[in-house]
């Protein structure tokens, strides 16, 4: 269950993200389903992979490196998801930083009620 409101807080925050940066465009709302599904694979498969080549410049940048990460993320799911269109690396930058902020606050919504 909390699969599913995880993917629809991040199409949620990928709707509004898309609605405000100029550089960001969904053609239809069923498309940030699918930005939402494709990030969360992306990060799962993906990432590991980049963090482990790049991780003298991560260790280098004090960890600043990982927002470039996150930034080649989004343009991979660009590049994979129709309907989702970023217009360069900057754009994708600052989208994968707004977006991390909106997920952690629709995320403590969720609530873990671990004890």
């Amino acid at each position: 269950m909390k699969i599913i409101l995880r993917i629809l807080f991040t199409a949620l925050a990928v709707i509004a993200l898309a609605h405000f940066l100029p550089g960001v465009a969904l053609a239809k709302p069923e498309s940030a389903i699918y930005v939402a599904i494709a990030l969360g694979l992306l990060r799962i498969t993906v990432r590991p992979l980049l963090i482990f080549f790049t991780l003298p410049a991560t260790i280098v940048s004090l960890g600043l490196f990982l927002f470039v990460i996150n930034a080649v993320i989004i343009l991979i799911a660009d590049y994979f998801v129709d309907g989702f269109a970023v217009s360069g690396f900057w754009i994708a930058l600052l989208f994968s930083i707004l977006l991390s902020f909106l997920q952690s606050v629709l995320y403590s919504f969720i609530g873990d009620k671990k004890k």
